[in-house]
């Protein structure tokens, strides 16, 4: 078979499988190291972005909650100031720490009010503002076979205000991971996105454009990577895989939390940031990329 004629074979072929991944180029803008001295610091595993890309919220593993304003020069952030910070509480008013803080995932309603995820102790959990009591979602009982440490990190909300959460580490007999989905009366599992190599799901968002976004983190003994992954969401199926970007070992921290949003431009953009697990030796990272529509 002739070489080129064969590449455009295996091209159509893959065109027409539901596993198909379309690679489509991201383009990093900026990074920038976030800095402050206060004890609860660091941590951070989950984060909200505005749409005008000035105002922030953050989610730390230890269950804290800090906002903050952008300071931004063109295409670079150039400061960050905080304006609050909150610890996350439970049902009963308490302040949450120890395997029942593990707090990893965050999604903000149209309202206002948001969603946080957790480890450890699986389960999600509602607040109406940031210093309220939470209201735990029901738990059903797939919930309890879960791994300790890896379950809830990436928790997104699409626009009729349906949550999709998703383990880190859990798989499906087939090997993929499977999506919980919240309607507001009951869990179900609607689909599951398949496990490409070691990469492990950490955050997710549903963007401007619709899509499901789903932020990807492999650790070797030299550094971390990371990808992004989207598609669209028709029913209770993910068609039309794209990988947005996979970065080299050691290009960026240790990437947890995912925000995707519109610039003043028009523009689709991916806010990242980085747990730097308290350790002098990692660093709390913003980092954005410009994405393809």
């Amino acid at each position: 078979m002739h070489s080129r004629f064969a590449i455009q074979l295996i091209a159509v072929l893959l065109a027409g499988s539901v596993w198909a991944v379309e690679v489509k180029t991201a383009a990093q803008l900026n990074s920038f190291a976030w800095r402050h001295k206060a004890e609860w610091f660091g941590g951070f595993s989950a984060l909200h972005v505005s749409d005008n890309g000035r105002q922030l919220i953050a989610l730390s593993d230890r269950a804290v909650l800090v906002r903050a304003t952008i300071a931004r020069d063109g295409d670079q952030i150039t400061g960050l100031r905080i304006t609050g910070n909150w610890p996350v509480l439970s049902s009963t008013g308490q302040i949450l720490s120890g395997s029942a803080g593990d707090s990893e995932g965050i999604a903000v309603a149209p309202d206002g009010s948001y969603y946080i995820s957790f480890e450890w102790l699986h389960r999600v959990a509602r607040y109406t503002s940031p210093d309220a009591n939470a209201r735990v979602l029901p738990r059903p009982k797939a919930f309890e076979d879960l791994s300790r440490n890896g379950s809830f990190e990436a928790l997104a909300i699409d626009n009729r205000g349906q949550l999709y959460t998703l383990p880190e580490k859990s798989r499906t007999r087939q090997g993929d991971i499977p999506v919980y989905r919240w309607d507001g009366q009951g869990w179900s599992t609607p689909f599951a996105l398949p496990q490409r190599g070691k990469f492990l799901p950490v955050s997710a968002d549903f963007g401007p454009d619709g899509r499901f976004y789903v932020l990807e983190r492999s650790l070797s003994l030299t550094g971390f990577r990371t990808r992004l992954r989207r598609w669209q969401i028709v029913g209770d199926r993910p068609e039309a895989e794209e990988t947005l970007f996979t970065s080299g070992t050691g290009a960026h921290d240790n990437l947890e939390g995912l925000s995707v949003w519109r610039d003043d431009q028009g523009r689709l953009r991916a806010t990242m940031i980085s747990d730097d697990n308290f350790l002098a030796l990692q660093r709390t990272e913003l980092v954005e990329y410009l994405l393809p529509d």
